[in-house]
């Protein structure tokens, strides 16, 4: 019993440990697909002077 309480624990802190991580990029997504296109749009319209 005290084998299957341990997998259990495993499997809760694994889910918690996915659910962080995808919070995490669900929160910081926006800002982080602005700033690539900022960028990019500032490597398309760069001139050579």
């Amino acid at each position: 019993m005290k084998a299957a309480t341990g997998e259990l624990n495993l499997t809760v802190i694994t889910m918690i440990a996915i659910a962080a991580i995808i919070g995490f990029f669900w929160l910081l997504w926006p800002s982080i697909k602005n700033n690539m296109n900022n960028q990019w749009s500032n490597i398309s319209t760069y001139e050579d002077k």
